[in-house]
């Protein structure tokens, strides 16, 4: 791969982690759940107020990539390090995204519904550029595809698996912090999980094909 298509689709994927902010942003800002790959973070941000959503984002990230570490050990390549200053670019987008979305509180149902809808759309589009830029996967997913190539199961089985157990550990959190009640993760959890995969596939059927040509021209 020549130098200029190499810089260009690092550029992609920058782009890409500013919409997969800010969609997180959006989803976290309908306050009725969040995607489940970010629920841990955002139960932690609702105790832990002393240090933003964004910061438990990249701290989270921090354990995927440790996690991959300890899953992989010799078989890690060190270019997986580039995850670390990605992922606190995309801690900063996220908490660029929730200073934004500060500003258009949804006050019914209906518009926090269709904030987590705007939000899935807006990070199945990131999920979807980073895929087509096809250079370093995001910590998250990155711990999934270890583990997916360690245990010899299909990517998008080991996933769900995943989405389940960081939703439970995001709903015990919950309810050892706020005694009984669940914070931070709801029905919106939920529908983030069913539409972005989706809007993922949407995005790269349409877009995949005069991003590359772009991406590969001289």
């Amino acid at each position: 791969m020549k130098r200029t298509e190499m810089l260009k689709r690092y550029l992609l994927f920058v782009i890409s982690l500013f919409f997969i902010g800010l969609g997180i942003a959006l989803t976290k800002n309908g306050a009725i759940g969040i995607s489940p790959v970010s629920s841990v973070a955002n139960v932690l941000s609702h105790y832990y107020t002393c240090l933003s959503f964004g910061t438990w984002t990249i701290l989270s990230n921090c354990a995927f990539l440790v996690g991959q570490i300890l899953i992989l050990r010799k078989n890690f390549k060190p270019i997986q390090f580039l995850q670390i200053p990605l992922f606190f670019l995309c801690g900063i987008f996220t908490d660029f995204g929730v200073w934004i979305t500060q500003f258009f509180i949804p006050t019914t149902y209906i518009m926090k519904l269709f904030f987590v809808f705007a939000g899935s759309i807006v990070l199945g589009f990131g999920i979807a550029l980073g895929c087509i830029a096809d250079v370093i996967l995001n910590a998250p997913e990155a711990f999934i595809k270890a583990i997916s190539i360690t245990v010899k199961k299909e990517f998008g089985t080991i996933k769900i698996v995943c989405d389940i157990c960081l939703v439970i550990l995001s709903a015990l959190l919950s309810v050892m912090f706020f005694k009984g009640k669940l914070v931070g993760i709801g029905e919106g959890t939920v529908i983030s999980a069913i539409l972005v995969g989706g809007f993922v596939n949407i995005f790269c059927r349409i877009l995949r094909r005069p991003l590359t040509r772009l991406l590969e021209k001289k």
